[in-house]
């Protein structure tokens, strides 16, 4: 399974993407703000291509997305947020947007969760951050 974000509002507070699912649009990203240098907890995902996996998160009580291999950041994960307030570094879905703001969070994370979780049982799924 192929994921994009492609970025598409950068602010001083956060970077908003649109997040395909094999080239089909799914829902809305919302991430810390791009920099040049990481500041933890405070940072965007540097763009690349990385693989995720579902495992159980400590933090969350419940099996998420990890992505895995991001130079200089542990634990990134995709789930449920509004704001860059509710990321240190993760990526956040939603169904819509706002400046510095994702809705409907829940609704678009769990929606988006069935379609990885049957995808990790038969592929590999791999993220791709532009």
């Amino acid at each position: 399974m192929e994921l994009q974000v492609k970025r598409t509002d950068l602010t001083d507070e956060s970077t908003i993407g649109e997040l395909s699912v094999n080239g089909q649009f799914e829902c809305y990203t919302l991430e810390d703000k791009v920099r040049p240098v990481k500041i933890a907890g405070k940072t965007a995902i540097p763009a690349g291509r990385y693989e995720v996996i579902i495992n159980f998160s400590q933090r969350f009580g419940r099996p998420l997305p990890l992505v895995l291999n991001v130079p200089d950041f542990e634990g990134v994960r995709i789930h449920p947020g509004n704001t860059d307030e509710d990321t240190e570094g993760c990526l956040l879905v939603g169904d819509t947007k706002k400046p510095d703001f994702v809705g409907d969070s829940r609704v678009a994370f769990e929606r988006l969760f069935k379609k990885l979780q049957i995808a990790s049982g038969k592929e590999k799924i791999y993220l791709e951050i532009s």
